[in-house]
């Protein structure tokens, strides 16, 4: 698969370059994904890029979260390193998509699928995870959905 070909091109390049930081972070996201491709293989599952983004996506997410608590604890140090794997990572993943654009995205859908209330809410949310894997929040999608359809 691509994403991971590309990753393990710039592994490559960062061991010929000396650059430890960025190569053991590139090994972090290859060993997730090795991860990832076992669990796949049990289940006689094919591991595609959207499979290697939604991977990625998780370990940014984390790494959000722990360079949000390092910063509010004073651990500076430790905050720069998660947010220098978190660039890292999204290298190899599509743009993130602002906010603002994810709201005229779920308007887009909900009225492409015809959808009224809360329980389509499931629908609406395969359509924008095979559509946009790796580009936007779930978390915040699903808030904002929730908030639409509320209304």
């Amino acid at each position: 698969n691509m994403i991971k070909d590309n990753i393990n091109n710039e592994l490559k390049n960062s061991m010929l370059s000396s650059n430890k930081e960025k190569t053991s972070t590139l090994r972090l996201i290859l060993a997730a994904i090795k991860d990832r491709e076992i669990i796949a293989r049990e289940k006689n599952e094919n591991i595609d890029d959207t499979i290697v983004m939604d991977v990625m996506s998780k370990m940014v997410k984390q790494r959000l979260e722990s360079a949000d608590i390092y910063r509010k604890n004073d651990r500076l140090e430790l905050a720069k390193q998660e947010e220098y794997e978190i660039k890292v990572i999204r290298e190899f993943l599509p743009t993130q998509l602002t906010e603002l654009e994810v709201k005229e995205i779920i308007l887009a859908v909900v009225k492409e699928t015809n959808s009224t209330s809360i329980r389509d809410m499931g629908k609406i949310m395969g359509v924008l995870k095979s559509k946009y894997a790796g580009q936007l929040d779930f978390a915040l999608a699903g808030k904002l959905l929730k908030e639409h359809l509320s209304n």
